[in-house]
């Protein structure tokens, strides 16, 4: 029977407490769980999707109020945290605020229907695999056209509200109202098969990681727009945005599951805390 070299076998008990720490820690769990739902797959697809989903929809929102709409480039570079140089870029990419509306045909916006309710089903499953629950049956369906409608409304007053010229009250405003936002869309899309006490916490990490990935686009995907624009031409800011998509879909199925784990260790924290006292 062949034999540990001595110098694994040490390296092995030395690291062994450790590793069982951390496995059995909450961010063992944590790491096991995001395993189990496949986090990085489902970003993947939650990018594919938004890219046909989300894209066309704010360009079609933000176009809708031509007077006091941003235009989708603009809300899209804020959005990225992009430099200016990097937001010429951007901006090269899409049509103006008016025109968008204009070249919409019947079968671009049904299209975009179809793509919509597919992506709040790739929503609606990623959350239900957070949780551990079971597919929701077929006819509640109606909840993917209900969460498509609110976000759409979302972003229009995202796109045209004037509280952009405030950049603090402006800030805690939509900072507050995403919060509202992903915390009913977990309730709709889960079919309020989880209260609404357990779904607090994802709302509000989801929201935080979002803000995170705002700085994290700042310093790293603004220099790279500009980069890939030399390299790749227009192919290259379009490769950034869907990364920037990738870790958008990270954000939303990592936020629900660290609002889970907060959910189930904080009272069991708590309760080991008492313990030993």
């Amino acid at each position: 029977m062949p034999m540990k070299p001595s110098g694994a076998a040490d390296r092995s008990s030395r690291f062994g407490p450790l590793h069982r720490l951390i496995s059995h820690s909450p961010v063992g769990r944590g790491w096991r769980r995001s395993r189990e739902i496949e986090l990085w797959s489902r970003s993947l697809g939650f990018a594919a999707l938004g890219l046909l989903t989300l894209v066309p929809l704010l360009i079609i929102v933000s176009s809708a109020d031509p007077e006091h709409g941003r235009g989708f480039a603009q809300w899209l570079g804020e959005g990225l945290g992009v430099s200016t140089a990097s937001m010429r870029q951007v901006e090269q990419l899409f049509t103006g605020p008016g025109q968008a509306l204009r070249t919409t045909t019947a079968f671009g916006i049904a299209a975009l229907a179809v793509f919509g309710l597919t992506f709040g089903a790739a929503v609606q499953t990623g959350y239900e695999k957070v949780w551990g629950l079971s597919p929701a049956r077929w006819w509640a369906r109606w909840r993917h056209v209900m969460w498509l409608g609110v976000l759409t409304g979302y972003l229009y007053v995202s796109a045209t509200t004037a509280l952009r010229r405030e950049p603090l009250a402006g800030g805690a405003v939509v900072s507050l109202s995403a919060v509202l936002l992903l915390w009913w869309s977990q309730r709709l899309l889960l079919g309020g098969r989880i209260r609404w006490r357990a779904l607090f916490p994802g709302a509000v990490a989801t929201v935080i990681g979002l803000l995170g990935l705002r700085v994290f686009s700042r310093l790293v995907f603004s220099p790279l727009i500009a980069s890939n624009t030399v390299t790749y031409g227009p192919m290259g800011t379009v490769l950034v945005i869907q990364s920037w998509l990738v870790g958008v879909g990270i954000v939303v199925f990592g936020g629900a599951l660290v609002g889970r784990l907060l959910h189930e260790e904080l009272p069991r924290m708590a309760h080991a805390r008492k313990r030993r006292r």
